[in-house]
């Protein structure tokens, strides 16, 4: 819900900065008498391409030949340069919070605090491994399945890596209602498809990250640290063996499999479900979707099959794993080398302060989305946005009514569906509240 809230704020900004941008071609796009000409930009465009071999190159060509991707982007387009200066636009607001020093309790404290303790990297360094070591105590502790159950429901509350990702989302049978459901996870390459293909690149990818691994274990204190980063990827290859492929997940249907608790406890029958429901905040659900169950044999199997001491060194390489941009300078460098760089062909990290605004927009989103709009996207503009809108679905009930082709019957209903649609423009009427925050 954070990425889906800072996404909004990044989308808007951009909408913003686009049709600032169009304002402008607009005007320069009269004639000396008035008249419109086209706005299409012809320099971005290559005419030696012929339309029909190369398309995209017909349209781009001339902008991918003068355009170099930056070092920190593993892609660049126009979208990508406007998201830039919208995170320029946030940061100002950012920092402007953080330099006030306002009142404890209060959003721009809040806001501020949250930035500079990303930013205060010195301080990261001095703290080193330590924001772990409760958590790395609660894995130690773990003596049986019914701890290991309780550790996982306590991590999938803070979004740690586990094979368990639970979430809530609509009912696909039923729109009127939500549902619980559950989703395949617990590895840390990106797909399953990477622990198996046998080509060169992914055979050098799955060395190159047991490496990795090895390093991270190593920087966070971790004894042993080549044997657990084995049984660690050695365990996330199990798993990742029973999940599903890409293929299986687009499959909506097949992925729609509705579980009384009772059979849900049978389908994980060493995992102790009540004690992990109860952490997790559902003790009563009488129902969960899951989306992969033979994925969830696989992992009831492997509850047993595999000795807690190993699953206790995959604990700690998942959260070492999860935590390493947050944590000392030696870390995040070593996390970026291996997703940025090894996976992702990125040269280097986004300067400091990027990183710094997302991490702010992801979890304190609307409350820096509220100063942007004020700034950025005055009522006015809403205004013009919402009665664009109202116009769209006025002409779309004007189209409904008339169209000769449609049945009443049929016009009835499509009438009452449009007019269950609520425009959501730029940002909420009421703005979340992050008082008991």
């Amino acid at each position: 819900m954070n990425k889906i809230k800072y996404v909004s704020i990044v989308i808007l900004a951009i909408l913003i900065s686009a049709c600032d941008n169009s304002a402008s071609t607009n005007q320069k796009a009269q004639g000396n008498e008035g008249t419109k000409i086209s706005g299409i930009n012809f320099d971005d465009m290559d005419p030696s391409v012929k339309p029909g071999d190369d398309f995209n190159l017909y349209v781009n060509g001339g902008w991918v030949k003068r355009t170099e991707i930056p070092a920190d982007k593993r892609r660049f387009g126009s979208f990508d340069k406007l998201r830039d200066g919208a995170d320029a636009d946030v940061r100002a607001i950012i920092e402007e919070a953080s330099a006030a020093g306002a009142a404890k309790g209060t959003n721009e404290q809040k806001v501020g605090d949250l930035y500079k303790s990303y930013m205060d990297m010195e301080k990261r360094n001095a703290l080193g491994i330590t924001p772990l070591n409760a958590r790395m105590d609660d894995i130690n502790a773990i003596s049986d399945l019914k701890g290991l159950s309780e550790y996982f429901a306590v991590a999938g509350k803070y979004s740690f890596n586990t094979p368990l990702a639970l979430y809530v989302d609509v009912d696909a049978k039923i729109p009127t209602a939500y549902a619980l459901h559950v989703y395949q996870s617990g590895i840390g390459l990106p797909d399953r498809e990477y622990y198996f293909k046998d080509d060169d690149r992914s055979v050098e990818i799955r060395q190159k990250y047991l490496e990795h691994v090895e390093k991270m274990l190593t920087l966070a204190g971790i004894d042993n640290a080549a044997e657990v980063a084995k049984v660690a990827v050695d365990l996330e290859t199990k798993i990742a063996g029973d999940q599903w492929k890409k293929e299986d997940n687009r499959d909506s249907i097949k992925r729609y499999n509705k579980y009384q608790i009772a059979d849900f406890k049978t389908l994980l029958s060493n995992l102790d479900v009540d004690a992990y429901l109860k952490i997790t905040g559902v003790p009563d659900i009488s129902e969960i979707i899951v989306n992969q169950p033979s994925f969830l044999e696989g992992i009831n199997s492997l509850l047993l099959s595999e000795s807690l001491d190993h699953w206790k060194d995959y604990l700690k390489w998942s959260l070492v794993n999860d935590m390493a941009s947050r944590l000392n300078e030696a870390m995040d460098q070593q996390n970026f080398d291996f997703y940025g760089k090894t996976l992702g062909g990125t040269e280097k990290q986004r300067p400091m302060w990027q990183r710094a605004t997302a991490v702010v927009s992801n979890n304190l989103g609307e409350v820096v989305g509220e100063v942007y709009v004020s700034k950025h996207f005055k009522p006015d503009a809403k205004a013009r946005m919402v009665g664009l809108v109202q116009n769209l679905i006025d002409a779309y009930r004007d189209s409904i009514n008339n169209l000769d082709w449609m049945g009443e019957e049929t016009k009835q209903k499509a009438l009452a569906k449009l007019a269950k649609f609520t425009p959501k423009i730029g940002y909420p009427d009421k703005w979340k509240d992050y008082s008991m925050l």
